[in-house]
């Protein structure tokens, strides 16, 4: 192996010389002495048993067997060449899954059409989401990245800032016009309040209010469809009732009582080489939320 090595070595030393028909000129373009490249030429001329260069006190003329191993070695750098552009382009295709973790109504909101879009542009790429209200662990578990509502995202991880969101209370008009508009927080103890799992208060400027209903669900978008079907009163994310909101299908309450927002972060682990496909797919979700943001 080693004695075919620097057999190619040496044909790639003549295909310079025989290019330039010049030791010298060769010689100073491959940074090596001109008595180091001679000797390397002639040496692979005995190795080959046929002499390539005719050689003169003024210059050098290629054989007609020299002619043949240049067009050969010509062909053999066109195919490195093109050996390293379709190595860059596969290293630079967008492909492949991409895998990972965010809240059910933030992705049913916003990710499957940020999914949908970032497909059309690369076809090659795939998405794998988990809608689990596990905060997984990035550094031990196979996700590539994660969407969190969070005022403190982990030291450990790369968080970029998406969003930010207050929450927000709603019911249908249907439910306001049979059981009354709550005038303050405190009369929601007399309401029908569909809550998520383990959430006996909901947080307003004046503090926790306590809360009561017939139903815990602990997932967003099953208290939106209660809420749209005259079931109670919701406090959830803006973002998931917005669109009803808009259309008159919910009706918001206390909007100027509700706390301080959250935030919703982008996070990924802290690489050294991140792959193209989720260095472009988090790009182009960054600048997705820079256009709701300023529009």
């Amino acid at each position: 192996m080693m004695k075919e090595h620097k057999k190619l070595e040496r044909l790639m030393l003549f295909s310079e010389v025989a290019e330039h028909l010049s030791f010298t000129v060769a010689a100073e373009k491959l940074n090596i002495s001109r008595g180091h490249l001679s000797s390397q030429i002639r040496r692979l001329e005995k190795d080959m048993q046929m002499a390539l260069l005719i050689r003169s006190t003024r210059s050098v003329r290629l054989t007609p067997e020299g002619e043949s191993v240049l067009n050969g070695m010509n062909k053999i750098r066109h195919d490195l060449l093109e050996l390293e552009r379709s190595a860059e382009q596969e290293v630079n295709k967008i492909k492949g899954r991409i895998k990972i973790t965010a809240p059910a109504g933030f992705a049913e909101r916003y990710l499957f059409d940020i999914f949908s879009k970032f497909k059309q542009i690369h076809p090659a790429i795939e998405f794998s989401i988990n809608c689990s209200y596990t905060r997984f662990d990035l550094n031990r578990s196979d996700f590539d990245l994660a969407f969190r509502a969070t005022n403190e995202p982990p030291q450990n991880m790369i968080a970029k800032l998406l969003m930010s969101y207050q929450h927000c209370c709603c019911a249908s008009p249907t439910y306001f016009l049979q059981n009354g508009i709550p005038k303050s927080p405190t009369d929601l103890i007399n309401h029908q309040c569909l809550k998520g799992d383990e959430q006996p208060t909901w947080a307003f400027q004046q503090g926790d209010i306590p809360t009561q209903g017939w139903l815990e669900v602990n997932d967003n978008n099953m208290l939106k469809e209660l809420a749209l079907s005259d079931k109670g009163i919701i406090r959830v994310a803006k973002y998931l009732v917005d669109r009803e909101i808009v259309l008159g299908k919910l009706q918001p309450i206390f909007e100027d009582k509700m706390p301080k927002g959250s935030m919703i972060y982008i996070i990924h682990p802290q690489l050294i080489h991140q792959s193209k496909r989720l260095s472009t797919f988090l790009e182009f979700t960054r600048q997705y939320f820079n256009q709701i943001m300023t529009s």
